[in-house]
C-alpha cells in the first residue's frame, strides 16, 4: 500500500502549481494533505476513484486537513475529541480494517515562542489521543508535525537551536511519543542520512541549496515495523515550501 503526505501551504494556490500531476502520477491507496487554507466547497475537487475528508478551520484561510482515499473507511473522525484542539481543523483520523491513519498538521510555536506553551499542551492531548487508538489497533500517523526531531534532520541545527521548530521542548516532546510506540519510519530505514529534508524557507534560495528542515514524518505503531518496505521524500516536486513525503507497506487498506 502507498500513502502519501503533503503539506501544501493553500491548496487553490498549489492546483495552479501542478499538483494534479503528481496526484495522478503517485497514484496513491491514501493521500493526506495539510495546510488546505480552506473551507471544503471554495474548490471543486474531481478525484475520480476516491472518497475525500475534509476538516477545515473555524478561522476561514487557515490551518485545515484533508484525506483522499480509494477505499471507503470504517469510521472518520475529525479533531482529538478536545474542543479546546479541534477549532483549526488540524487532524482526521480514518479507521480501516487492519489500523488507523491520523493525518495531522501540528501548530507551529511561532516567532517569539509565543504559542509554545500551547504546542505542548496540544503534543500531550496529540499523543494520548494516539495511544487510546493503538490499544485498538495498529496506527499510522502522519503530516507536517513542525518539529526537527534530531540535529542531522535540519542544516543548521546550532543556529536554530531555541527557534521554532527546534526547541528543546518540541523535540523531547517528539522523542517521548517514539518512547510510547511508535517509529519515525523514515530514520528507521536511513538512519544516517543527511541533507534528508521536507521543508524549506521562500528566502535565501534555501531549497537551491538544500538548507531546509525534516518535518513531515510518517510514524507507525512498532507492531507495523516489519512491513514498512520504503519511507521516501519527494524533494523534486515543487510547488509548496514543503515536499511530499511517502510510505510504503505492507497492510492492507
Amino acid at each position: 500500500m502507498k500513502l502519501i503526505s503533503w503539506n501544501v501551504n493553500g491548496l487553490r494556490a498549489v492546483l495552479n502549481k501542478g499538483f494534479m500531476d503528481f496526484f495522478k502520477q503517485s497514484n496513491a491507496d491514501i493521500f493526506c494533505i495539510q495546510e488546505t487554507k480552506m473551507q471544503e466547497g471554495q474548490v471543486e475537487l474531481v478525484l475520480e476513484g476516491y472518497y475525500q475528508y475534509w476538516n477545515s478551520a473555524i478561522k476561514k484561510g487557515y490551518s485545515g486537513t484533508a484525506i483522499f482515499t480509494k477505499k471507503k473507511p470504517l469510521s472518520v473522525f475529525y479533531g482529538i475529541g478536545i474542543e479546546e484542539h479541534d477549532q483549526e481543523g488540524r487532524v482526521i483520523t480514518l479507521e480501516f480494517e487492519e489500523f488507523y491513519i491520523v493525518n495531522c498538521y501540528t501548530p507551529n510555536s511561532k516567532r517569539e515562542l509565543e504559542r509554545l506553551n500551547y504546542r505542548m499542551l496540544w503534543e500531550d492531548a496529540l499523543r494520548n489521543y494516539l495511544l487510546c487508538l493503538k490499544e485498538k489497533k495498529p496506527v499510522i500517523y502522519c503530516g507536517d508535525f513542525n518539529v526537527a526531531h534530531q540535529e542531522i534532520d535540519l542544516k543548521n541545527p546550532k543556529t536554530n537551536h531555541h527557534n521554532a521548530g527546534f526547541t528543546d521542548e518540541e523535540r523531547e516532546k517528539m522523542t517521548q511519543l517514539l518512547n510510547a510506540g511508535f517509529i519515525d519510519s523514515f530514520r528507521f530505514l536511513y538512519p544516517k542520512q543527511e541533507n534528508a529534508y521536507t521543508w524549506w524557507s521562500y528566502m535565501m534560495k534555501a531549497r537551491e541549496k538544500n538548507i531546509g528542515w525534516r518535518i513531515d514524518y510518517f510514524l507507525t505503531s512498532n507492531s507495523l515495523k516489519e512491513k514498512i518496505k520504503d519511507s521516501k521524500i519527494h524533494s523534486n516536486i515543487l510547488g509548496s515550501d514543503h515536499c511530499p513525503i511517502e510510505l510504503d507497506i505492507n497492510i492492507e487498506q
